[in-house]
């Protein structure tokens, strides 16, 4: 890919990176309430789900999302079992709470690797929409090293900053509540939120 092409796909990608999702929310809510490093876990996660949806569509194999599809429902299933899972500890949970969970931060932080990673493969139509995405930027029937390069750098650069922006921005402004009362409201809320998106994602496998 020339460089008027590379743009042009990052510039697509950080727009729909950005657009509000399930991953955008799980990011937000891991970084408000267990810190900027669950924020970075977590999207470390989603960009490595992307990546392996990303390495499918490169070789031609979209035709796994109906192979496999029984497989990523499971997976759908789990990551939508555990989001209502951590929407529901966020209602109940009190600030000592929050503060024993940030101790606690090695176990967290692969929590909320795993779960960006799973949430990320529960969109098994992933897969067709980076087939169908590459082909408007790059000659797929003749793809180089340095294009595969390219989309793998492109991918993480869009979809990994965008996420850590959104950490960073979720840590800020919970770190700007200092008030009790509007720390446990902002916790309810976003449990609530979290609450729904997993329920949403059992729903519509």
């Amino acid at each position: 890919m020339n460089l008027p092409t590379t743009l042009s796909l990052l510039a697509v990608m950080l727009a729909l990176a950005a657009m509000p999702s399930a991953s955008v929310g799980l990011v937000v809510t891991r970084s408000a309430t267990l810190g900027f490093a669950n924020g970075v876990a977590v999207s470390m996660g989603i960009v490595l789900g992307d990546l392996v949806f990303v390495a499918l569509a490169i070789l031609g194999m979209g035709f796994l999302a109906e192979s496999l599809g029984a497989y990523f429902s499971l997976l759908k299933y789990a990551g939508g079992v555990y989001l209502i899972w951590l929407g529901i500890s966020l209602i109940r949970s009190r600030p000592d709470v929050d503060t024993d969970l940030r101790q606690s931060s090695r176990m967290s932080l692969v929590s909320s690797f795993v779960a960006g990673f799973v949430l990320t493969l529960g969109d098994v139509k992933a897969i067709l929409f980076y087939a169908s995405l590459f082909p408007a930027f790059v000659d797929m029937t003749s793809l180089t090293v340095a294009d595969i390069v390219g989309i793998v750098l492109v991918t993480i650069c869009a979809v990994g900053g965008v996420k850590l922006i959104y950490a960073y921005s979720a840590q800020r402004i919970a770190q700007s509540l200092k008030k009790r009362k509007i720390q446990d409201l902002a916790r309810k809320v976003v449990g609530c939120i979290i609450l729904g998106v997993g329920a949403y994602l059992i729903v519509s496998t």
